[in-house]
């Protein structure tokens, strides 16, 4: 479609500008924010990001390219109850275009994005800067990180399919049942394995492994939804070296669930790896150091698992608690509402409902899961002390 450039000067002819948002421009659902409720839009192309109100978004979503400000302008009134004044769309247009959202505007150079949402990075946020330090840093692996993902899925991607996740999961499940019931066993046995060296670094050997598919399977459930992975590589905090994948239009996938599948589809593949060793553990006649070692493996990849889904940054947990709620910076936001309510302060009261469900709801996972893991640990250590 042909579309006409941002005119020179919207007073005179802004009324038959018809403006369309470039392709690369991802717009997100609505998403609570502190007191009020945001949209996040992100140039893929520049990784710029930026949040707009509620009225912003409304004639942003319609630039399509169909559509004159006039028509806009229209809609705009019979939904807020006033017409906007020239004055309104030029500064409107001005901002839209200064950031290259605009067919027709200059499109702005790629560069590191401005602000990260509810644990979106962009890609290059952890990227080596020059003069890259020996105890920090990142190295991609794959120079099209995207097309990589593109043939994982390619290969492995009938994997998430209902005939085959469903069974799959029903027996990481029952896994997990059997685990619980038994988990004072798994305790012991992982107790021993951390007293034998070879053991130990062949358990550590297969976590790692197990984390490096819990980041590609990130990347392979994204682009089962459109998404697009920026980077596959490896980051290192000395000592810890761990693989990553960057989904870099996670916040912008086209449903919710699409969002809380690539967020869960990690801890999923953790589980999911732990399945031939719990068979082994259970049927195999095994010695008992090897047997010892699998039930390590799995006390220790279960943990794993269900580590990354507590509801705490920068977790997947918390990308997914975010998006069941519909907010963004939901840590924050639940932080600073919640500190009202318990004063009782006035203020408190001018969030709207919705926001007040939604952070009260968060402070209480929060509540629940650090009281859990505190019960869970000191069961564990009374445990282990009195069977010493």
């Amino acid at each position: 479609m042909n579309t006409p450039s941002p005119p020179a000067s919207p007073v005179a002819s802004a009324q038959q500008y018809r403006p369309e948002l470039r392709a690369e421009i991802r717009v997100s659902d609505e998403l609570l924010l502190g007191n009020g409720t945001v949209h996040l839009i992100k140039n893929t192309r520049s990784g710029q990001s930026f949040k707009v109100g509620g009225k912003e978004h409304f004639l942003i979503s319609r630039m399509d390219g169909s559509r004159s400000l006039e028509e806009i302008g229209a809609e705009y009134a019979g939904r807020y109850g006033r017409r906007l004044s020239d004055a309104n769309w030029q500064q409107l247009l001005r901002m839209l275009g200064t950031r290259g959202l605009l067919v027709g505007a200059p499109a702005t150079a790629p560069q590191q994005a401005s602000a990260p949402q509810s644990g979106e990075k962009p890609a290059d946020a952890d990227a080596p800067k020059p003069g890259r330090r020996l105890l920090r840093g990142t190295l991609p692996l794959v120079a099209d990180a995207d097309a990589t993902a593109h043939r994982l899925h390619r290969a492995f991607g009938f994997l998430l399919s209902r005939r085959w996740m469903v069974p799959l999961l029903t027996m990481a499940l029952v896994m997990e049942a059997t685990l619980v019931v038994r988990a004072g066993e798994l305790a012991l046995a992982t107790r021993e394995t951390f007293t034998n060296p070879v053991l130990l670094t062949a358990t550590g050997a297969l976590l790692w492994q197990s984390t490096a598919l819990h980041e590609l399977a990130h990347g392979v459930v994204a682009k089962h939804y459109g998404g697009r992975v920026a980077e596959i590589g490896l980051r290192w905090r000395l000592p810890t070296v761990i693989m990553y994948c960057t989904v870099d239009n996670y916040l912008y996938l086209r449903t919710r669930w699409a969002r809380v599948a690539t967020a869960l589809a990690g801890a999923a593949m953790n589980l999911l790896f732990l399945l031939p060793f719990f068979a082994l553990w259970l049927l195999a006649p095994l010695d008992n150091a090897t047997h010892d070692a699998l039930a390590g493996l799995l006390f220790l990849g279960s943990v794993q698992a269900f580590a990354m889904l507590l509801p705490l940054p920068p977790l997947d947990g918390y990308k997914i608690a975010a998006q069941v709620l519909g907010a963004t910076e939901l840590a924050a936001s639940s932080g600073a509402y919640l500190r009202l309510a318990v004063r009782r302060d006035a203020l408190a009261a001018g969030y709207p409902r919705r926001a007040r469900i939604a952070y009260t709801a968060y402070g209480l996972l929060c509540l629940f899961v650090l009281g859990a893991l505190v019960a869970g640990a000191v069961s564990l250590s009374h445990f282990l002390l009195t069977t010493s």
